[in-house]
């Protein structure tokens, strides 16, 4: 009996750990004009990854109105590399839009952390 509840109080623990890393945060964002309407950008992100089953997992390119202009897939936990700095080039961006914001997203949170609005060069 002791191993079953041993077993239950770790299943109800280790999401709550998991929740405890918060929100994946926008710490730094720098944006080089690459060609006429194409741009690179190195996002830092900070967040408390626990390992697959809590860590950021993307970041978002997003114009002034909303449109998602690009996404960085980030394919593994960080959790030994906080912040971390990571690039996606070759992002289209239309001549209307002067900034963009960029949004960092997690595996349990999704959105909500800490945004940057950056001017565009």
């Amino acid at each position: 009996m002791k191993k079953g509840l041993v077993f239950i109080f770790l299943c109800l623990l280790v999401p709550l750990l998991a929740a405890n890393a918060g929100e994946a945060d926008v710490v730094g964002v720098d944006a080089r004009k690459q060609g006429q309407a194409t741009y690179q950008f190195n996002v830092t992100v900070l967040h408390q990854d626990t390992g697959w089953q809590h860590y950021a997992d993307k970041w978002d390119i997003v114009g002034e109105d909303g449109t998602v202009l690009g996404t960085r897939v980030l394919a593994h936990p960080h959790v030994d590399e906080q912040p971390f700095t990571r690039g996606l080039s070759g992002v289209v961006i239309p001549a209307r839009f002067k900034k963009v914001t960029v949004r960092a997203h997690d595996s349990v949170h999704k959105y909500g952390g800490r945004v940057v609005t950056v001017d565009l060069p």
